[in-house]
C-alpha cells in the first residue's frame, strides 16, 4: 500500500461536518477497565487510524459503537440525514446500522452459497418476495460500484470468488445500506500487495465522496500511507490523537507499547542437514479448495523457509500434513531423513513443534488453565504425570517460569487461558513449543492479529530457534513478516508450491504477483 499525494490534507478535517462523536466512553468488565473515558470525534471524508496493542481497548470501543456492548459511562452522537447530531442508542447493532455505521470484519460474514448480489441485499428485503425490487437494487449496486471502483461479478456464488473479491462484496454490502461511517478491521490481512493497493485507492475514493473511515490495522506502513489522523489506545485509554503527517513507524510503535521497540536486522541462517523433505506430495482430493498437488520442498536445519500465499490456496493442507493431521495421498514425506507415521503423536515424537493458525480453536483449550495448556502436548511425559496422576505442583512451577520468561501477562498459571488476550495466549503456545527445542517448527500465521510488541517478540524467538539449529517452516500471508524472517521463500497458489528461492533475490511485487497466480508477469 503506497503513499498517495491525493490523500486529503491532514489539517482540514475540522472544517468538515462532524459525523460521529464519542464522549467519555468507559466500559468495565469486573475489575478490568477496558475503555477509560475515551472521547473521539470523526468528520466526514476523514480516514482515521485506530491503533493499539492487543488488549488496548480497540475491539471493545468498536463493539460499543456497533451496538454489541453498552458503555457503562459516556455518550455517542451521530449525524442524522440533516447533519444534526443525535444520540445513538446503545446495545443495538440494528440501531447502529440504521444510523449509518457499517463494519467490515477481518473474517468476512458472507454466505458462500449465495451470489454477491444476494449477499449485498441480504437482510434489506425478503429474498422470497417475487421481484423484491431487483431492478432498483441492481441499479443502486451498479452506481456504488462505479463510484467506489469496486468491480465484482455479482452473479456467481461468493464461495467461488477470490479473497479480495469477497472483501469488495463486504464493502459494497455496507455501502448499500447508506453508511456514513465505515469501520475496516484489519482489512488487508488476507490480501496480496496489489489487492491492498487497490483497497487503498477505493478507501481514498470513498473518503473523497464524504464517507468517514475508521481504519484498524497493525501494518503501520499502510496506516502512514493512507490515513490522515492517527488515534492510539493503550491500556484502555487514549494516549495520542495526532496527524499522520510527520509520524513514523517507530513513533507509532512507541506510542502503542509505551516504550521504544528495538529494530532488528535479519542475519542469514546457516543451513545444515535436511529436516523436512517433501517430494511430489499430494494432499486432499481433487476438487477440494485447500489441497496440495505435486508439492516438493527441502527444509534444512538452521534456516527459515517462508510460504507465501493468499488464504485457501493449500496452506491448510500443507500445515496439516506437517503436523500429522492429514496424510499424503501420494509422494514422499521425510523428517530428518526418516519416514514418520502421519499421526500427531508420531510427529511430536519426531521433534515437530506446531504453532497452529488458530490459537483459539487448535492451539488451546479455553476452559483449561495456563499451566494445563502449557503441558497439553506432553501430558503423558514422566515430568508431568506419575501413575496416571498429574504432577500439579511441578506443572504449575514450570508454567510460572514460562510466564516470566515469555512475559505472559496474566495473574498466574491457574487462570483459565480464555481470559488472556490473543497476544498472551500466543505466548503460551510459543512457550509450549519452543521450550521443547524441537528440530522442526511449523509456524502457521504465528503473528496474525498480534500487535507490534507481541509480533517483535515472536519474530525474535523464531530467529533464535533457527540460530540454535531448528528448521522453521513459516506459513504467513504477511509479506513484511516473510521478508523479515525467511532465508528462502516459496509461493503457494491453487495447491501448487513453487521452488523456494533466496529471499534476497525476491521483492514484494514479484511475490505478490505469484500469490495471485501471475507467475509469468513476475518473471
Amino acid at each position: 500500500m503506497h503513499s498517495d499525494p491525493s490523500r486529503p490534507d491532514s489539517g482540514s478535517p475540522n472544517s468538515r461536518p462532524l459525523v460521529l462523536s464519542l464522549a467519555g466512553i468507559t466500559k468495565r468488565f469486573g475489575a478490568l477497565t477496558a475503555n477509560n473515558a475515551i472521547s473521539l470525534d470523526i468528520h466526514a471524508g476523514e480516514i482515521v487510524a485506530l491503533l493499539g496493542e492487543n488488549g488496548a481497548g480497540k475491539t471493545t470501543l468498536m463493539s460499543i459503537l456497533f451496538g454489541h456492548y453498552v458503555a457503562d459511562e459516556g455518550t455517542i452522537h451521530i449525524a442524522d440525514a440533516t447533519g444534526a447530531l443525535v444520540p445513538l442508542p446503545g446495545g443495538s447493532a440494528e440501531a447502529a446500522l440504521g444510523a449509518g455505521i457499517g463494519m467490515v470484519h477481518q473474517h468476512f460474514a458472507l454466505a458462500e452459497n449465495l451470489t454477491g448480489y444476494e449477499n449485498i441485499i441480504l437482510g434489506t428485503v425478503p429474498l422470497w418476495r417475487p421481484g423484491f425490487g431487483r431492478a432498483a437494487a441492481r441499479r443502486k449496486i451498479a452506481g456504488l460500484m462505479r463510484q467506489s471502483g469496486l468491480a465484482v461479478d455479482l452473479d456467481i456464488p461468493v464461495g467461488r470468488l477470490s479473497v479480495g473479491e469477497q472483501q469488495r462484496v463486504e464493502i459494497l454490502k455496507a455501502l448499500y445500506r447508506d453508511v456514513r461511517v465505515l469501520i475496516l478491521d484489519e482489512p488487508t490481512a488476507v490480501l496480496t500487495p496489489q489487492e491492498a493497493d487497490g483497497l487503498a485507492d477505493t478507501v481514498r475514493r470513498l473518503a473523497a465522496s464524504g464517507l468517514a473511515v475508521i481504519f484498524i490495522s497493525h501494518k503501520l506502513h499502510e496506516v502512514l500511507a493512507l490515513c490522515e489522523r492517527i488515534v492510539v489506545l493503550r491500556g484502555g485509554a487514549k494516549v495520542a490523537d495526532r496527524p499522520a503527517l510527520g509520524a513514523s513507524r517507530a513513533l507509532l510503535a512507541e506510542l502503542m507499547v509505551g516504550r521504544p521497540i528495538p529494530t532488528r536486522q535479519r542475519t542469514a541462517g546457516h543451513p545444515g542437514t535436511s529436516v523436512l523433505r517433501l517430494a511430489e506430495v499430494d494432499v486432499g482430493r481433487p476438487g477440494e479448495r485447500d489441497r496440495l498437488t505435486g508439492a516438493s520442498l527441502d527444509l534444512r536445519t538452521g534456516e527459515i523457509v517462508g510460504i507465501a500465499g493468499v488464504s485457501g490456496n493449500g496452506q491448510g493442507a500443507l500445515a496439516a500434513l506437517v503436523a500429522g493431521l492429514q496424510p499424503a495421498r501420494a509422494g514422499v514425506v521425510e523428517i530428518a531423513g526418516q519416514a514418520v507415521g502421519s499421526g500427531p503423536r508420531q510427529r511430536l515424537a519426531a521433534g515437530v513443534g506446531r504453532i497452529p493458525e488458530d490459537r483459539h480453536r487448535d492451539g488451546t483449550v479455553g476452559a483449561l488453565s495456563v499451566a494445563e495448556n502449557y503441558v497439553l502436548e506432553t501430558i503423558a511425559a514422566p515430568e508431568n504425570q506419575r501413575g496416571g496422576f498429574m504432577k500439579g505442583r511441578a506443572i504449575r512451577e514450570r508454567a510460572a517460569a514460562a510466564i516470566t520468561a515469555y512475559d505472559i501477562r496474566c495473574p498466574g498459571p491457574d487462570v483459565a487461558i480464555r481470559s488472556l488476550s490473543g497476544g498472551n495466549m500466543q505466548k503460551v503456545v510459543l512457550a509450549r513449543v519452543l521450550e521443547r527445542a524441537p528440530r522442526l517448527i511449523l509456524a502457521h500465521q504465528p503473528t496474525r492479529g498480534l500487535d507490534i510488541g507481541a509480533t517483535t517478540d515472536v519474530h525474535r524467538r523464531l530467529l533464535a530457534a533457527r540460530d540454535r539449529g531448528a528448521g522453521v517452516l513459516l506459513i504467513s500471508e504477511d509479506l513484511d513478516e516473510l521478508f523479515a524472517l525467511a532465508d528462502r521463500i516459496a509461493v503457494i497458489h491453487a495447491g501448487h508450491l513453487s521452488e523456494a528461492l533466496p529471499a534476497e533475490g525476491l521483492d514484494v511485487r514479484t511475490v505478490g504477483l505469484m500469490m495471485a497466480g501471475h507467475a509469468g508477469e513476475a518473471a
